[in-house]
């Protein structure tokens, strides 16, 4: 896969007025919401439940935000505030207790680990989850359900309605992750937060971080210093690239376990590595360090599989990782490790596994692992086209029947890197043109043969940043995509529907402008 270098990126603003109506497709017979309130059905991800009706709860100088006892709901009550408080002016108070006009509870119930109930009337909005996730991810629900300019830092005009009725929402997959390549061209952590704020918005619960690449090594390692020092000192196009020291990642941690997101940290090998073996000549099989590298071929590099070393290297790096990661899953990467035999890459998958395993974490690898033998538990990443071979796909599907799990990112679907059309003046082609509607219209249940619906995780958008500089150009290729895999990821698949589901892109435009995110304008979308 040969990458082409950047050009000049481009912001989209929205033109024309937005097309606002009642989708219908939760509820039959869905009302029409009051004047000024967003129906309940309007949101994305689709709920699973709408029932409309009732009088709309407003919420004016006088609105507090009650929440139950726990520091976890206090914290979302708070995230709450530091929404609306800029826009409306209001000083919304959060206190403990059932008082609130804007009430944050915990209950048992059918929520599950992510679900939540949200409840609007004229005396106001309850949101019961069995866990503060639920409660969050109902927050984000009520984000959409109130006009756009809720979103602006500066005091607008009301009102701000809610409109009255239920919504009933669990997800269908636990898996809905967004992956950023921050080895291609580095991003500082507050960009990776701005991101991690844009994800949460839409339920979107991991966030895959692509530390190492040919191009640079991103994370601090204290027991190989020269990775970040040497090979974190540049970027593609010879850029100055960047690093994050480990507190640094311990904040990007922090800030996404406080949007309710598990990250999944990525050291790619045994290819995909020449950045580590231009730190360590050791790491190389002739022992000699090769020269950084700041192009976009792939394929090329390799450890050195037959080296006890190498497997010293591994170990130092997965113990270091581990201890700054909370989350369950750590990502080995494994894909196109085309100067690697298969011989040798059954080996080096045999042997470093285990050691993922010694340090409490769970194997994840691109779908390429499924060619060695994937550890007991291990997560597959199929990033494979609509035409890749049968041969390939019955290999994922084989370790799918045997254990494995499957978390879907078909390259010619939820690469947001791809081209929107051949004028896209960022991203990438080699996996084809990928238009909005073809990002959202597939069922990842049944996207792979012979992969049982049990197996499959969920769905992830990897953004990869050969041609991604900027905020503004991740931005630009992430939106409108990004909302429809994860619609995909939380939404039941009677849900998906790409008439109705236009619409209600169409509506987010104006949400997307109060929060400054640079997007495409897909004539496929009436906006």
């Amino acid at each position: 896969m040969r990458r082409k270098r950047r050009t000049t990126p481009r912001t989209t603003r929205v033109l024309g007025a937005l097309l606002l109506v009642a989708v219908g497709s939760l509820t039959v017979g869905a009302a029409p919401a009051p004047a000024g309130a967003t129906p309940l059905d309007q949101v994305i991800p689709a709920p699973t439940k709408v029932t409309p009706g009732g009088s709309p709860y407003r919420i004016t100088t006088k609105t507090r935000i009650g929440v139950d006892g726990s520091r976890e709901v206090r914290r979302v009550g708070e995230y709450l505030a530091g929404v609306l408080r800029p826009s409306t002016g209001y000083r919304l108070p959060v206190r403990a207790g059932h008082g609130g006009d804007i009430q944050l509870r915990l209950a048992k119930g059918p929520f599950g680990a992510e679900g939540y109930r949200l409840d609007s009337g004229a005396k106001g909005v309850t949101i019961t989850a069995a866990r503060p996730a639920g409660l969050f991810h109902g927050v984000q629900t009520l984000r959409q359900l109130l006009p756009a300019k809720v979103e602006k830092d500066t005091v607008q005009s009301g009102p701000w309605l809610v409109a009255g009725g239920a919504v009933t929402d669990s997800p269908r997959y636990g898996w809905r992750g967004a992956m950023l390549d921050v080895s291609r061209h580095f991003f500082t952590v507050d960009q990776v937060k701005r991101y991690i704020d844009q994800l949460a918005l839409y339920k979107v619960n991991k966030l895959h971080l692509h530390l190492s690449d040919d191009q640079g090594w991103r994370l601090a390692i204290d027991s190989w210093p020269r990775l970040t020092t040497h090979g974190g000192s540049t970027q593609v196009g010879g850029g100055p690239g960047g690093f994050y020291t480990k507190d640094d990642y311990r904040e990007i941690v922090r800030y996404a376990t406080s949007r309710y997101l598990e990250v999944v940290p990525e050291i790619d090998m045994p290819g995909h590595t020449n950045a580590a073996l231009a730190s360590y000549a050791d790491l190389n099989c002739d022992g000699v360090a090769p020269p950084l590298y700041t192009g976009t071929d792939v394929g090329f590099s390799s450890l050195c599989v037959g080296k006890d070393r190498t497997y010293d290297f591994v170990d130092d790096v997965i113990r270091e990782l581990a201890a700054l990661t909370p989350g369950r899953y750590l990502h080995i990467g494994g894909d196109e490790a085309h100067s690697t035999s298969h011989e040798d890459y059954v080996t080096f998958m045999d042997r470093v596994q285990p050691i993922v395993a010694k340090y409490g974490k769970t194997v994840m690898g691109w779908h390429q692992l499924t060619g060695a033998t994937p550890a007991k538990g291990a997560v597959a990443q199929y990033w494979g086209l609509d035409d890749t071979s049968a041969e390939e796909k019955a290999q994922v599907a084989k370790a799918a029947q045997n254990g494995t799990g499957v978390v879907l990112s078909p390259a010619d679907r939820v690469y947001l890197d791809m081209k929107y059309t051949a004028d896209t003046p960022l991203g990438q082609d080699w996996a084809g043109l990928v238009e909005v509607r073809r990002s959202y219209d597939w069922d990842p249940g049944d996207y792979l043969p012979g992969v049982p619906g049990s197996a499959v995780r969920g769905v992830e958008a990897p953004l990869w940043t050969e041609t991604i500089v900027t905020s503004a150009d991740l931005e630009y290729m992430a939106f409108p995509r990004l909302a429809g895999v994860a619609e995909l990821g939380w939404s039941s698949a009677a849900t998906h529907d790409w008439e109705r589901y236009k619409v209600r892109l169409a509506a987010q435009a104006e949400r997307w402008e109060a929060l400054g995110i640079s997007y495409y304008q897909s004539p496929q979308v009436p906006w």
